[in-house]
């Protein structure tokens, strides 16, 4: 994933696809012919639905919509239209990207299963709406004038042929995408959505393109097996099992990756298959047990499939190459803030049912200062950051930006006006590399992968990361998980940078180490406005306090002002230090 030389997994890709065709030339058997077609659809289908599930990780249970309006796209075109499958197949292309879309939209709005649920809807849906239509059975006429043509061919192999052509492309665009920006974006929204739309991602924009490329190479597998098996049935092509094989076979062989639906289509359908040719008869439904086995067994032994489990074994067999020291961050100059451009919140109120979170909260931020927002557990610190960053609606009041009012956009918008986050817990993208990881937040600054490399790369250094890049972020310490959290947010080269408790959970050396970038990053002119509990760090560090409670605005000022304030010492410690303090 992500920027590479991509030789060596095209000549995998070709080398695959030209053994499986020599095994196709040795076949004789017209029912392993079969066979060795249909796992290539399979494999498609599995890459489509691995590009909008695998890679975005939103289970869909309803790729047969995709499949089967490919499938009766193919078929109604020749029988109504009499127009070849060559183009037929295309058609469908177009008809399963439309589908996409009408599906998506709505769609992405839900979460979790309800997001599953609903997609398992539309095919149900469909397989009604073709069977009233008068669609139960249809076959496909056999053409005797220029069979060809009509992709009606005497010697099967050229049908192995077809399949593995449309494999081999559906695995190139599968490549292409994990190693651009749609690729690592759909990732880092698998990995954690809500980083990702801070780091200005749009979310719902990339999780459309997703699908509707998703639903293209779906019809395009349903299309090239109406044309194979000569005969569609709504059950057959909109069926449960559609839906199920094109997951199973992806999570079987592993999610994420283009060579998961590959593997587990190479596996299972071959055994599947088999097993119902030898055995149907007396074990009917033997396919669905080998599905089901097959997904029981991942669950139990590769909860992320056979290829990121085989991967990861071999990665722990190498000894992991020792942490590099921090070093001194590398601080190029940030272009001074421009008169004006401060933060300005006015009366801002957030309530969640009957509790007031955040009410009446009012203050500025001039550019170039270090606020430090402060108060117990429970004030509304972090419902205050989230209100200023996009995550939350405010109920009432106004938030400006450099003279924008941003009150009530999406946190991707934020972002992209110049306003970074980080989290209170590490939101990483723990599958990708440190680099990864910090060109996420590039993108929205660099429309050039170039460009963008260059941001990633600068911004590690000035945290003090250079040296850990290429490192999985699944095996960085707190503190460097902090730190590249902190990098991923400067990336974007913001003016304006929220940070929520960054030492939370670290030793008193990271602690310096963290406090070191915070300060050569307000040098550089950069306006902070930071959440953390470690008193003693926030004295040294802030320019001025704002103290919460209860939702409101306790005081605010220099820190000398604040610590000696007996309205903050009693929320801090209780009437009854604050009156042994007096």
């Amino acid at each position: 994933m992500g920027p590479g030389g991509v030789g060596r997994p095209v000549a995998l890709i070709a080398l695959i696809a030209l053994g499986w065709f020599g095994l196709g030339l040795v076949v004789a058997n017209s029912y392993y012919q079969l066979m060795l077609t249909l796992v290539p659809i399979w494999a498609v289908l599995g890459l489509a639905w691995n590009i909008s599930s695998g890679y975005t990780g939103l289970v869909s249970f309803g790729h047969a919509a995709f499949f089967g309006l490919g499938a009766y796209t193919v078929t109604i075109a020749l029988i109504r239209f009499g127009l070849t499958p060559w183009l037929g197949i295309p058609l469908a292309m177009a008809v399963g990207a439309l589908a996409g879309a009408v599906i998506g939209y709505p769609t992405f709005r839900l979460r979790g299963h309800y997001f599953a649920l609903a997609m398992l809807a539309y095919p149900l849906a469909l397989l009604y709406i073709f069977t009233w239509l008068g669609y139960q059975e249809v076959s496909l006429p056999r053409e005797q004038q220029a069979p060809g043509w009509y992709m009606q061919f005497g010697d099967f192999r050229v049908y192995i042929a077809l399949a593995l052509g449309l494999m081999a492309g559906a695995m190139l665009i599968s490549l292409a995408l994990e190693r651009s920006r749609f690729g690592l974006s759909l990732l880092a929204i698998k990995q954690n959505e809500p980083a990702a739309e801070a780091a200005g991602i749009d979310t719902l924009a990339w999780k459309m393109k997703a699908i509707v490329l998703s639903g293209a190479l779906a019809a395009a597998a349903g299309g090239l097996y109406a044309v194979v098996l000569l005969v569609v049935t709504p059950d057959s092509v909109f069926g449960i099992l559609t839906s199920a094989q094109a997951l199973i076979v992806t999570l079987f062989g592993g999610v994420g990756t283009l060579w998961g639906p590959v593997i587990g289509a190479a596996i299972l359908i071959p055994l599947s298959e088999t097993l119902q040719a030898e055995l149907g008869d007396v074990l009917p439904g033997i396919q669905g047990v080998v599905f089901g086995v097959a997904i029981i067994a991942v669950i139990l032994l590769a909860p992320e499939g056979v290829f990121w489990h085989l991967r990861d074994r071999l990665q722990r067999r190498r000894a992991p190459p020792p942490a590099p020291p921090f070093t001194t961050p590398v601080l190029p100059p940030t272009p001074p803030a421009v008169a004006g451009a401060g933060l300005v919140v006015k009366d801002l109120a957030k309530s969640f049912g009957g509790l007031r979170a955040v009410q009446a909260v009012s203050f500025t931020v001039e550019p170039g200062a270090i606020l430090g927002i402060i108060g117990p557990n429970g004030a509304g610190k972090t419902t205050l950051f989230n209100l200023l960053n996009g995550f939350l609606r405010p109920d009432r009041g106004a938030i400006s930006f450099a003279g924008r009012e941003i009150g009530g956009l999406k946190p991707n918008r934020i972002c992209r006006l110049g306003i970074g986050r980080t989290f209170q817990v590490v939101r990483a993208f723990p599958r990708m590399t440190v680099l990864q990881n910090v060109l996420v937040g590039a993108y929205v600054a660099a429309p050039r992968e170039a460009d963008a490399t260059a941001a990633a790369t600068e911004a590690l250094a000035r945290v003090g990361l250079a040296a850990r890049a290429q490192d999985l972020a699944a095996g960085l310490s707190t503190r460097d998980l902090r730190l590249m959290e902190l990098a991923r947010a400067l990336a974007g080269r913001p003016r304006l940078l929220l940070m929520d408790e960054p030492l939370a959970g670290l030793g008193a050396g990271a602690v310096e180490d963290l406090l070191a970038v915070i300060r050569s990053l307000s040098a550089a002119g950069l306006t902070i406005v930071i959440i953390e509990h470690t008193m003693g760090a926030m004295v040294r560090l802030a320019h001025r306090f704002l103290v919460l409670d209860h939702g409101s605005v306790l005081a605010g000022g220099s820190p000398r002002e604040v610590m000696a304030d007996p309205a903050v010492i009693e929320a801090y410690l209780g009437k009854k230090w604050a009156a042994i303090r007096a």
